[in-house]
């Protein structure tokens, strides 16, 4: 993350930010077993993205882990974990940014 915010700038890094929260709220918000395993996979994929650009390791295995399930046909992900690790990420992302705020 810190890469991240010195390579474009404090306050692009602040809008790339609300960016990837908003559409990944919108993606936990939609994700369900019942899309069929091509639509998880490719929302799997999508957030595993954001959250290797934003340093969320765990949140970012789980996506991973979730991807190749789906990829294979095996819709069984363990969604409530993925959108756990999310909340906890999102949670700490914005403690963080309240912290170096202050």
């Amino acid at each position: 993350m810190n890469e991240l915010r010195s390579e474009i700038g404090e306050d692009d890094f602040a809008e790339v930010v609300a960016m990837f929260l908003e559409e990944a709220d919108e993606v936990i918000g939609r994700i369900s077993k019942t899309v069929g395993a091509k639509t998880l996979e490719a929302d799997l994929h999508f957030l595993k993205g954001a959250a290797l650009n934003l340093g969320f390791a765990q949140f970012a295995a789980f996506c991973q882990d979730g991807e190749r399930r789906a990829a294979a046909g095996d819709a069984g992900v363990d969604l409530a974990q993925v959108c756990s690790s999310y909340q906890a990420s999102k949670t700490a992302l914005v403690a963080g940014q309240k912290a170096s705020a202050a």
